[in-house]
């Protein structure tokens, strides 16, 4: 069916009128929309366990539906991607291209590329050069095989279009495979960064060039005067003269001004900028640049530190990344026809394509590292790295095929070369690069450091926001002892880390000074109202404070949490609970008896409390779970001054086993501080559990959700006893005077267990978790779990239900040995208690 596009109507009247919508504008869009997105969403799915980014699914989406595939079906492609419809489906995808190379803008902080020096410029230059001349050879060889005579595009926008098609590294996509891969945090991600960022704008300036040189297109550019591509040179660098000069001060203003109202910005200075990318796009289209160039320039304007920079990015790139950039890659696919590569001279240009790109890429690179004594292995990661090409190398592609430089075939080839050379980037860098994450050296437990008088206590306090500030200073400050134990602690700020623009910005500002994420205390630093809390409590001399700023995406989140505690060589990990009680009872001690419920718990999400159990499974050190309920109140956080933000009345419960033990090793370190009175409850094994005890069976199901775990390791009972005796007899000789000791034989556990939580006596309940249950917790087996990962006595401590008043903090000893662990149910009375058959108690 032919088409006059002048003919081609907006929206149809309908079926029941005799129309059919995908011969109008408007409703095919909506299905090529909705095409793309699903089969690029699809792929993203598939290609997830191999850690690849978004980019390619969105590229394969793209040539799967095109001509390479499925579009060898004449009437599917006629009725789904017709020729007239194209323009419409680029038109609003370029929409997207420019609002996304504004946040590209964004993203590229100059002050950082600045500060990370000569060895990241020098890195880039040589990553540039290299295979840009490689390119230049390469360009020669094609234009000779590829090209017919007639077709053929003028020499030197066609030797600059190859050369910066070989020697671009997309600054985005490795963005987000460096914290893919846990590198973001090292000198060689940071190395990796500035130099792409350098990359980045030499390779839009080439791109400049070359467009400038292609001119319109028409018949190459030989036919034009030389002195054109002058002209557009020079309005380019007048173009980027004026924005920096002039537009970029009136952006601060407009910054300054639209976040002023209470930290809302201002929806007509938002409307501004918007409006502000489109002018700057339309601008460099009409000096004869493309309009992408503008809307980069414009984006580099906008200032990065403050909110409002931020929240632009919240409003437009869900929309941006999420709907529009697909289609745009997904027109690249569609025009990328894998059948025109025919014959063995195509296929062999594709492979000395790829070879060029990859060795003059990673040879660059590589050599330059080692002269700048970059460790071998690491600078051949760099080079591999800063192969990556993805988005910013399509967008030169379609511009290449746009202008007419690149014919279908050499289109083709470069496309597949972009897929391959960012396709081999994380498998390669998983394969060669391994940081070193062992420290050789023996994690103490915090029973094992009192040995050594001299040794620092060193505690990584974990939170998710500025809700958990002032319960874990409550705590912190508790433990800090007043002997001559130093305590060193280092907080991390857990920020999730997606596929999104803003993701990117929150790890640029984190890395903002010299060592990536380990903040030292500037006026006006990110993130300063979760800091800030500490930086005050640091000023007061309690403690040596190092915040610290982990962004990384959910699964892999306890990778950067262990590796930091193993790194820092620390005694303790405290973890905020998944969920959190808005009680303020922290020192005022007049509520009711529901007040641990008086509001439903806030739950920062299932994602959270997943990070949590893989800590608490991988850890190299000992875990505290904090359930807050609203420890450490405002009142008392601004009253610091005179420490008595404490937490002051903390109750230990004991039944046995390591993880009781070191809970009473913490509840001893609390009771040295002078404004903190602690109780000591022991339970004691009731006679008739002596003479029937009692046996634990694996769980049926395997569900981890119900049941608790419990640890298989063989322990001899006797001995177990022998440990908890010790542990308290060494307690009471040290701490007598400062504890108050109570021992109970309670008939019901759980009843007595809540009734310490329902009292108003304690601000604070510090339980073990139990994984070597005594035989009185061991009978808890099989209740229902709630929350199985805190072990059956904090579990019933942190039910929504239950009307718990204190806050909970739950310990895990770490023990090499306690390394399986086996969900149970099942008890049976027998004459000994066992686990899976093996584990007495």
């Amino acid at each position: 069916m032919t088409f006059n596009i002048t003919a081609v109507k907006t929206s149809s009247n309908g079926a029941w009128q005799g129309d059919n919508p995908l011969n109008f504008a408007f409703p095919l869009l909506i299905i090529q929309t909705a095409l793309i997105i699903a089969v690029s969403r699809s792929l993203a799915v598939l290609f997830k366990p191999l850690r690849q980014p978004k980019v390619i699914a969105e590229i394969v989406g793209g040539i799967l539906l095109g001509p390479s595939a499925l579009g060898r079906n004449t009437t599917y492609m006629d009725r789904i991607f017709p020729t007239w419809s194209m323009p419409i489906l680029e038109s609003v995808a370029s929409i997207g291209l420019l609002f996304f190379l504004f946040l590209v803008g964004l993203e590229l902080d100059l002050s950082s590329i600045r500060r990370s020096g000569k060895r990241a410029f020098g890195i880039a230059v040589a990553g540039i050069t290299l295979p840009f001349l490689g390119g230049v050879g390469v360009a020669f060889v094609i234009r000779s095989t590829l090209y017919t005579a007639v077709d053929r595009p003028g020499y030197a926008e066609f030797l600059v279009f190859m050369g910066v098609a070989l020697s671009i590294t997309a600054f985005p996509v490795l963005a987000r495979i460096l914290a893919e891969l846990k590198l973001l945090t090292t000198q060689i991600g940071e190395t990796a960064m500035a130099a792409a960022a350098f990359n980045d704008v030499a390779a839009w300036i080439l791109l400049a060039l070359a467009v400038a040189l292609a001119g319109n297109g028409e018949g190459g550019g030989e036919k034009k005067s030389p002195l054109v591509s002058v002209w557009v040179m020079l309005s380019g660098v007048g173009f980027v003269v004026f924005m920096l000069v002039v537009i970029r001060p009136g952006m601060k203003w407009v910054a300054k001004r639209g976040s002023l109202e209470n930290g809302v910005v201002r929806e007509s200075f938002v409307c501004l900028t918007l409006a502000g990318v489109m002018v700057s796009g339309f601008a460099t289209d009409l000096i004869g640049i493309h309009s992408i160039f503008g809307a980069f320039v414009f984006g580099l304007t906008i200032p990065k530190d403050g909110e409002f920079g931020q929240r632009l990015i919240e409003r437009i790139e869900d929309f941006v990344s999420g709907l529009l950039l697909p289609l745009y890659f997904a027109t690249s696919g569609l025009k990328t026809d894998v059948a025109k590569i025919r014959g063995a001279v195509s296929w062999g240009m594709l492979g000395l394509v790829i070879v060029t790109a990859c060795v003059g890429k990673i040879v660059g690179t590589f050599a330059v590292a080692v002269m700048v004594k970059v460790p071998a292995r690491e600078a051949l990661t760099l080079g591999f790295l800063m192969n990556t090409k993805g988005l910013v190398e399509l967008i030169v592609l379609n511009i290449g095929k746009e202008k007419k430089v690149l014919n279908d075939e050499t289109f083709a080839i470069l496309v597949l070369m972009a897929l391959f050379t960012t396709f081999i980037t994380t498998p390669t860098v998983m394969a060669i690069y391994k940081p070193a994450r062992s420290t050789h050296r023996k994690l103490k437990d915090l029973s094992a450091s009192e040995d050594s008088p001299k040794e620092e206590l060193r505690i990584l306090a974990c939170l998710h926001g500025p809700a958990n500030v002032s319960s874990l200073i409550s705590v912190i400050e508790s433990i800090r002892t007043t002997k001559m134990l130093q305590l060193k602690l280092f907080v991390m700020h857990l920020m999730e880390l997606t596929e999104r623009s803003s993701s990117i910005i929150m790890v640029q500002k984190a890395r903002k000074n010299g060592l990536p994420f380990v903040q030292r205390y500037r006026h006006g630093e990110c993130h300063s109202n979760v800091i800030g809390g500490f930086q005050a409590y640091r000023q007061l001399g309690r403690v040596a404070v190092r915040p610290i700023t982990a962004v990384s995406p959910l699964p892999t989140m306890h990778e950067d949490i262990c590796h930091m505690a193993e790194t820092k060589r620390v005694t303790m990990i405290i973890l905020p609970f998944h969920k959190r009680w808005n009680v303020d009872h922290g020192h005022s001690h007049h509520h009711h008896q529901d007040g641990g419920d008086g509001n439903l718990p806030e739950n920062v999400g299932h994602g959270w409390r997943l990070v949590t159990q893989r800590v608490l499974k991988n850890a190299p050190c000992s875990v505290a779970v904090l359930v807050d309920r609203g420890l450490g109140s405002i009142e008392a956080q601004s009253s610091n001054i005179d420490g008595s933000n404490v937490v002051e009345r903390v109750c230990a419960i004991f039944f046995g086993g390591p993880d009781d033990r070191e809970a009473l090793e913490l509840a001893g370190r609390m009771a040295e501080h002078p404004a903190v009175k602690v109780t000591v409850i022991r339970f004691l094994v009731r006679e008739t559990l002596r003479s029937n005890a009692v046996t634990l069976r694996p769980a049926p199901s395997k569900c981890k959700e119900k049941n608790y775990a419990f640890l298989t390791t063989n322990v001899d009972p006797e001995k177990e006893k022998e440990l908890d005796e010790g542990a308290l007899e060494d307690f009471k000789n040290k701490w007598k005077e400062m504890v108050e000791y109570k021992e109970k034989e309670p008939n019901n556990i759980i009843e007595e267990t809540l009734s310490i939580g329902q009292s108003q006596d304690f601000d604070l309940i510090v339980v073990g978790r139990g994984r070597l249950p005594s035989a009185e917790v061991a009978t808890l087996a099989e209740r229902q779990a709630e929350h199985p990962e805190l072990g059956p006595i904090g579990d019933v401590l942190a039910s929504s239900i239950n009307h718990i008043i204190p806050s909970i903090l739950v310990v895990q000893q770490h023990n090499k040995a306690h390394i399986e662990e086996m969900t149970v149910s099942k008890i049976v009375s027998e004459s000994s208690l066992s686990i899976n058959g093996d584990t007495n108690v």
